[in-house]
């Protein structure tokens, strides 16, 4: 690929998806993009941006499922899901068991590829609370790939992709045998519902969630667009609202809201949350201090 391929896809992908890519991921591009440029046939990379561009949406789209990462597995981490049931859940029905018509527990999974998390969110809630059907419990689920949403939609995954990460018990639990693989149950299921959202648009129509999952997406975008979104994923908070980023992802820089909650060896956040005033002048005197070391 040359410079100019390079440059051409790289603007194209940003200003389709939000992801930033640069020359470090030439080979991404050419092992995610050449069967497509290949099918519509363009003699090189800067031909194919100028016809996805001015092309129908069907074009757009496949370049969106063609250069997304959908790298993911059921309980990804493991120590999310552990603090999400010893720790968010347990802290979220006791707040909410004392207000009488409050029993609704909203939870967003962000750039949700093929499902496996919001659905790993599901077992948990099940798992945790016995009387989940007493409970108004709703599970949006949301990703930019139309192909990533009509597979988590489905909720159906062969044999290599329920053996990672999904313990026994939850496969005979929580899943049926179907078509040489296995069907996630109705009452899972019923659970989560769907939605294409990119997070560099606004998704304030959404409305607030308790918790919302948002791992291994952010990472792709620039310094500007990152410090936006977690902002705006931070607006969609409840209150006391708890917000799971991956476990590589650092949301220190963001400021004093975005303080660390350490449970079950996993990191969140509670931007929402009111700090003690002690607590959050001695935050902010220790940002100044850094600040003035630079």
């Amino acid at each position: 690929m040359t410079p100019q391929d390079i440059d051409a896809v790289c603007g194209l992908v940003y200003d389709l998806c939000g992801i930033a890519l640069d020359s470090s991921k030439d080979y991404l591009i050419e092992s995610r993009l050449a069967d497509l440029v290949k099918r519509e046939g363009c003699a090189n990379y800067v031909e194919f941006a100028v016809r996805a561009r001015s092309a129908s949406a069907e074009l757009k789209r496949d370049v969106i499922n063609a250069i997304t990462t959908r790298e993911t597995l059921f309980f990804r981490d493991k120590s999310p899901f552990e603090a999400l049931m010893f720790k968010a859940i347990p802290e979220l029905v006791d707040e909410k068991s004392n207000v009488a018509y409050d029993r609704r527990i909203r939870i967003w999974s962000a750039a949700c590829s093929t499902g496996q998390e919001p659905y790993s969110i599901a077992m948990t809630l099940m798992e945790t609370l016995p009387d989940y059907r007493n409970w108004n419990i709703s599970i949006l689920a949301t990703d930019i790939s139309d192909d990533a949403i009509e597979r988590a939609s489905r909720g159906f995954y062969p044999p290599m992709e329920t053996s990672r990460g999904l313990e026994a018990r939850y496969m005979n639990k929580y899943f049926t045998p179907q078509d040489g693989g296995h069907r996630i149950r109705d009452e899972v299921r019923s659970l989560v519902s769907f939605e294409k959202v990119n997070l560099l648009q606004s998704f304030a129509h959404l409305g607030r969630f308790d918790i919302v999952f948002c791992r291994n997406a952010i990472i792709y975008f620039n310094a500007e667009d990152r410090k936006r979104t977690y902002l705006n994923l931070a607006n969609q908070l409840t209150d006391n609202g708890y917000l799971f980023v991956g476990s590589s992802e650092s949301l220190m820089d963001l400021g004093p809201r975005f303080q660390p909650q350490h449970h079950c060896k996993s990191v969140f956040y509670q931007p929402n949350r009111q700090l003690p005033d002690f607590i959050l002048a001695n935050k902010v005197g220790q940002t100044a201090t850094t600040a003035g070391l630079r």
